[in-house]
């Protein structure tokens, strides 16, 4: 693995623009150090038992639960996260650890297999090695822990690349989990540059690799994982629907549409991108959701009652307003915001596009901010045409009335996840993922601890 970088991480405040703190890359040979310790480190950490594990998980939930405060705070001054949903993603990775060390042992055990003929058989799930995580910054600890709990559950050794914006949350997480008992070695913080990450991944060493991030990077990393048959978990782009049906609670599902889609800012795989609305109910819908996207806190993400802070950076800035003035330049209209805010720090107004065509780069492309975009449907049919109509299939949301019509309508819609009136929410027990471009593979829940456990079959004769 010889490979020169000069890169750095480096920490900006996006609600000031202060720099932070800088980190250095590793150098090759730092990296090659770093690959042997885990390989030597995993080899003693597969013989522990599933209980000895999970009591290393059950510590490292009791340390997030003793450290949220500073953990979070860490995250608003590094990527801009309103406070009180930093303190919630905390919150929520404390339930993934949680999750795993009290439910993770029995769904480990071996599985009875009934056979035909005589004898016996039955499934072991046993770990596949050392694993190679690629995490993004939106959400810096959530992202780590469902890929990280099942992993360690299942005895793999964990290397971990975290985004170059969340160095700082990538180092307390490290130290955590060391703190709670993981053993050096078993898992590891990479600041790796890119190059090295498809080193890694093209390493023999290597027995499988988990990227969240766009759908882009996810095909590079695949396709090098697919070279050297490499399993390979990969939670790209998101697009989201959010469908309200003519039988839909207009008021709940405005409500439910403004915080789809402004959680975390609208940087968020899963937040409700595509607003589609039956035309028996938009204009109301509308009146109402205008209404409240204009009231909603935005500001100052250390402020307790801010709901849309800074974007992560000035570059997400331009990228929003290109796509936001792109859509306009193709004859969309701006019902609200429609601009980076004036002054330092990264801030976009809260912004609802109407009237974009499939000409415009917003239609198919990821809006990674606080711009919704609304579409009529002309009736229930198109609603669930325009919802399939996307290169991605994350999550979606129908909203009605009657459960079992929006269950109907979700039964149609070409995604991973879909929502009954409630947009996307996180739970140790739900499995994650997606269809099409928003990728493979499942986290969380009884399919995230099988991901990346090898199912061996045992048959007794």
């Amino acid at each position: 693995m010889t490979l020169i970088t000069m890169s750095r991480y480096r920490t900006t405040n996006p609600a000031t623009g202060e720099l932070l703190q800088t980190f250095p890359t590793l150098t090759d040979e730092e990296l090659e150090q770093r690959v042997r310790a885990a390989v030597e480190a995993y080899r003693s950490w597969r013989t522990t038992t599933p209980e000895e594990r999970a009591a290393i998980l059950a510590r490292a939930a009791e340390l997030y639960e003793e450290r949220a405060e500073h953990l979070a705070q860490t995250i608003t001054r590094e990527m801009g996260k309103p406070i009180t949903a930093a303190r919630g993603e905390i919150k929520t990775v404390t339930g993934i650890f949680q999750y795993y060390a009290t439910e993770g042992p029995a769904a480990l055990l071996p599985e009875p297999i009934e056979v035909r003929g005589t004898g016996s058989a039955y499934i072991r799930r046993e770990p596949l090695g050392v694993l190679l995580g690629v995490m993004p910054w939106n959400f810096p600890h959530y992202q780590v822990a469902r890929f990280v709990a099942p992993s360690l559950l299942v005895g793999n050794a964990v290397m971990l690349k975290h985004a170059s914006n969340c160095a700082a949350s990538a180092l307390e997480i490290e130290q955590l989990l060391h703190d709670a008992g993981v053993p050096e070695g078993v898992y590891t913080n990479l600041f790796a540059d890119h190059q090295h990450v498809e080193a890694l991944v093209a390493d023999d060493r290597i027995q499988g690799v988990s990227l969240t991030g766009s759908d882009a990077v996810g095909a590079r990393i695949g396709r090098v994982a697919g070279e050297n048959v490499k399993k390979a978990v990969l939670e790209l782009g998101g697009s989201d629907p959010f469908v309200v049906l003519d039988d839909a609670d207009v008021e709940k599902a405005a409500a439910g549409a403004v915080q789809g889609r402004l959680v975390n800012g609208g940087q968020t795989c899963t937040s409700s991108k595509r607003i589609i609305v039956v035309d028996a109910i938009y204009d109301r819908f509308m009146e109402h959701f205008l209404e409240k996207m204009g009231a909603v806190a935005f500001g100052d993400p250390l402020h307790e009652d801010t709901l849309v802070g800074p974007l992560s950076s000035a570059s997400a800035v331009e990228e929003v307003d290109e796509l936001v003035r792109d859509a306009v330049d193709k004859g969309a209209e701006v019902l609200l915001g429609g601009k980076p805010r004036a002054g330092e720090g990264a801030y976009y107004e809260p912004t609802v596009l109407t009237g974009v065509g499939r000409e415009a780069r917003a239609f198919s492309e990821e809006i990674f901010g606080p711009v919704a975009v609304v579409y009529r449907a002309g009736d229930e049919q198109q609603a669930i045409d325009m919802a399939n109509d996307s290169p991605y299939g994350l999550s979606s949301s129908v909203y009605s009335e009657d459960p079992n019509h929006a269950q109907r309508v979700g039964a149609e819609l070409e995604t991973g996840m879909v929502w009954v009136n409630s947009t996307s929410k996180s739970s140790a027990e739900l499995p994650f993922g997606g269809v099409k471009k928003s990728g493979f593979g499942r986290e969380l829940g009884r399919l995230g601890l099988e991901e990346f456990a090898n199912r061996k079959l045992i048959r007794i004769p």
